[in-house]
């Protein structure tokens, strides 16, 4: 969903220097690299700037399950901070980086895993496939598939055939497979600059810099996490940042090139409904996107054309809310659903959480901001500051509560409202020009309880997100 604009970001300039504060090191590591670097940066924090390094698997759980944390994270995407280590450098008592990594083996003890030349062996008679020896490879994928994605980078420093299969992505399509998700938060708010927040760890990391071509620049894009790629839509092209590699692909070819369109993704799939093409016209097609293959197909058109819409998953369909349409550009307030088994699209009256202020176009305000949390629709309201749950069984849309009070926005512009695992995410920051920070509040909605937000982290940067996306993996 779009989050900025072109003619709100001259209000908000933009501004590339580095963040000298939040310098750290990676978790990820491109294939090919040498095991000391980290081309991905970590931030550390606000008040304390420290170098973190990539932490050693817990020793303090045994057994497969326990030391691989599958309790911590379940396929609900319940966060359990308490259960994960923080980070610790891989390093002897001398203070040197130690050539092995250790990992517990089923009864508790530990095994020390070296890396070769020619081969990769775990104590003195493993084979280079089994990885965890005592275990066998089926038992030492199982129980890696179930540690967190924090440490899929020490994972990767322990030899050769760790790194293959982290880079690989089979590891994620496995965790896929088996219901195992862990949501991480991506979210832009300089146009070629990316950071990602790690709620399980409350660990800030930023991404390579975006190349400086005309299409990344132009603020009026989109984004989408399918899988484990983040995409970003600008100008109707293209680029796309895999976890895999920590790097970005440019110009990668769209089908049926669009801009202002909804979308949404639900594992490694991700649908765009509606959004202009390149000749303005606005359009009322679909088009759905596989990131295991990489490639696009056609779906059936929605009932009614319409652009600057937003989109969900909820109880397994695509939704498609709000936006505009006609030669007048009249706000649409009915909601279309999408049934992928049937492949049928169903026009549902009076679903968009309506317009936050009346008396302006209808293209100054912000797309509906929406999201789903265990199948329920929640939207944010930014002129009264306040969350709406949306009532399957009437199709009405009532107050629970209040936004975070710090949640400042333009019409709506630069202001993130996302659903991460079971908790409602709101990102933005204070509109004061002496307070330059980003915040990022949580709630976890339960019953008819009133918002309890609390804030899972604060950095200093620009107030104003262009784009969000919820990476679950």
């Amino acid at each position: 969903m779009l989050e900025g604009r072109l003619a709100v970001s001259r209000m908000f300039p933009d501004s590339f220097q580095t963040e000298s504060n939040w310098v750290g090191v990676s978790f990820m590591l491109s294939p090919g690299m040498d095991n000391g670097k980290r081309p991905l940066d970590t931030d550390g924090g606000d008040d304390h700037p420290q170098r973190n390094k990539a932490p050693k698997v817990s020793k303090e759980r045994s057994g497969c399950d326990k030391a691989c944390g599958s309790d911590a994270v379940n396929g609900q995407g319940e966060w359990s901070p308490g259960l994960y280590e923080e980070g610790r450098g891989a390093e002897d008592e001398s203070g040197e980086k130690s050539p092995t990594g250790k990992i517990l083996q089923e009864k508790g003890e530990v095994s020390e895993i070296v890396e070769s030349d020619n081969q990769c062996y775990a104590g003195d008679s493993s084979s280079s496939e089994s990885l965890i020896n005592a275990l066998g490879r089926d038992n030492s994928i199982n129980c890696l598939i179930r540690c967190s994605r924090s440490d899929y980078g020490s994972i990767a420093l322990l030899n050769r055939c760790f790194r293959s299969l982290v880079s690989s992505g089979e590891l994620y399509r496995l965790r896929r497979k088996n219901g195992i998700v862990e949501h991480w938060i991506y979210f832009s708010c300089h146009l070629l600059e990316w950071d990602a927040f790690d709620p399980y760890r409350r660990r800030w990391m930023h991404l390579p810099r975006m190349s400086s071509n005309e299409s990344a620049i132009y603020p009026d894009r989109e984004s989408l996490a399918v899988g484990t790629e983040l995409l970003v839509f600008s100008r109707y092209t293209t680029s796309r940042y895999s976890i895999l590699t920590n790097s970005w692909s440019d110009q990668i070819p769209m089908h049926s090139p669009r801009c202002l369109f909804g979308s949404a993704s639900l594992g490694e799939i991700a649908i765009l409904a509606g959004g202009q093409d390149p000749e303005n016209k606005i359009l009322s097609s679909a088009i759905m996107y596989n990131s295991e293959t990489g490639r696009w197909e056609d779906l059936p058109s929605m009932h009614k054309p319409r652009k600057m819409c937003s989109a969900v998953f909820m109880d397994g369909k695509f939704y498609v809310l709000g936006g505009v349409g006609g030669s007048d550009l009249r706000p649409l307030t009915c909601g279309e659903e999408f049934d992928l088994k049937t492949q049928v699209w169903t026009e549902i009256p009076d679903m968009s959480p309506g317009r936050a202020l009346g008396g302006m176009p209808a293209t100054a305000e912000a797309p509906p901001l929406v999201a789903v949390v265990n199948n329920q629709l929640y939207s944010a309201n930014y002129a009264d500051m306040e969350i709406r749950k949306y009532d399957k069984a009437t199709r009405s849309w009532n107050s629970i509560g209040h936004l975070p009070d710090r949640a400042d926005s333009m019409y709506g512009w630069g202001l993130a409202f996302r659903a991460c695992g079971n908790s409602l995410i709101v990102i933005g920051g204070p509109s004061a020009h002496n307070e330059s920070f980003i915040e990022l509040n949580a709630w976890v909605p339960r019953d008819n309880r009133l918002p309890e937000w609390r804030v899972l982290g604060r950095k200093r940067s620009s107030n104003f997100v262009y784009n969000c996306a919820i990476m679950g993996c």
